[in-house]
């Protein structure tokens, strides 16, 4: 691939709901596009999935701008690349950063898969049609209001149910959830909301046949969650523990967690996701894609790497309807019956809508290779 310029792009659109969990609440996204261009006339697209705020890790839309234009652009554009495999080895002395360079390196591989006429997914070794599609609902201002919510997604056809809990809200409002909905597929989020001490309030969901919990403990953490596993039933799933290869390989290992939460700006790209795949598949360990209120170019690629054989439950990739008034993709992601089809055009399989964008877009920067030693910034 001979990529002639990067574009970066900050944007911002606004939720259709706000969505809290324990952490906090979201109105609104601001996200930073990635546009990849190579001199025959392909751009790959991808996004950093950052928020304004260091509540689910330490990144930010702040920290991710300078962290691209000054490291990693320098680094992809410093030489030609023949495979997307190689933007994560050129990566490897810059420490962390996962979604800043995961939002790079994605973008190179819907490139690849442009240049090879081949659907993401396929180039990534998807073997699905289609994906089963989950929801996660916030925290509601009562139970009654999530139980409205919940009826009306399971009328859509969700395929799973995720509730965001926190103490105090949890062990009662889900015994109400099942009573009304005895045979849901559900899951509890908390969110790194609880400690050790919380045990005994945590055993208490094992009457309830939920599908797994995820992430109840710190979000560094897989002592801990080994340590819970044992007394529990239900699966942990964890979620912001996880950042690499070695990180799932240690927890598998502790027994910390029986079910793998992938989302692919957390651990740093395709590449590393790839990677993990494989070694779920060898311990046949289940996996399923995350969420991170992504626009239809952050979901695209999730519904790609959903595709995947080893991703058996599912995701949070939900259709641009349920986010936003108008995404950034034509087509829009839709749904039928809880289903997603996977696309076969290539790439990712939807087009940017490059003027709405540009409308949407408060900073924008170009970046090309000039005699592949220095970056040159238009």
């Amino acid at each position: 691939m001979n990529i002639e310029k990067v574009i970066l792009r900050q944007i911002k659109m606004d939720l259709l709901h706000p969505f809290t969990t324990s952490v906090g609440t979201e109105y609104d996204k601001d996200v930073i596009l990635v546009e990849v261009q190579s001199s025959n006339g392909h751009s790959g697209w991808a996004e950093s999935v950052s928020i304004n705020e260091p509540i689910y890790n330490e990144e930010t839309i702040d920290t991710n701008w300078p962290m691209l234009r000054k490291f990693l652009l320098p680094e992809l554009l410093k030489a030609p690349i023949a495979h997307p495999s190689e933007v994560s080895q050129r990566f490897q002395s810059i420490r962390g950063q996962f979604n800043a360079k995961a939002a790079v390196e994605q973008a190179v591989w819907d490139l690849y898969a442009k240049e090879q006429g081949r659907p993401l997914a396929e180039v990534l070794g998807g073997t699905k049609s289609s994906i089963d599609v989950g929801v996660s609902i916030g925290i509601t201002e009562n139970e009654d209001a999530l139980l409205e919510k919940i009826a009306g997604y399971v009328e859509e056809g969700y395929k799973r149910i995720k509730v965001k809990i926190k103490p105090g809200w949890d062990v009662e409002l889900l015994r109400a959830v099942r009573r009304r909905f005895p045979d849901l597929e559900m899951m509890a989020d908390a969110n790194c909301a609880y400690t050790l001490d919380d045990i005994p309030r945590l055993k208490q969901l094992d009457e309830l046949n939920l599908t797994m919990i995820e992430q109840p403990l710190a979000h560094d953490d897989i002592i801990d969650h080994a340590a819970l596993q044992k007394h529990l039933n239900t699966p942990i799933c964890l979620d912001e523990s996880l950042h690499s290869y070695d990180d799932v390989r240690k927890a598998i290992e502790l027994g910390s967690c029986r079910i793998v939460n992938l989302k692919i700006g957390r651990v740093g790209g395709l590449q590393e996701t790839l990677n993990i795949h494989k070694l779920c598949q060898d311990h046949h360990i289940p996996m399923w894609c995350g969420g991170m209120l992504e626009t239809g170019i952050g979901r695209a690629h999730n519904i790609a790497v959903t595709a995947l054989p080893q991703f058996l439950y599912p995701g949070d990739t939900a259709p641009s309807s349920h986010y936003w008034e108008r995404d950034i993709i034509q087509p829009e992601v839709r749904m039928n019956r809880g289903e997603i089809p996977v696309p076969d055009k290539p790439g990712i399989g939807f087009e940017p809508d490059t003027g709405y964008i540009e409308q949407l877009t408060s900073r924008k920067e170009t970046f090309r290779p000039k005699d592949r030693a220095v970056l040159q910034q238009d």
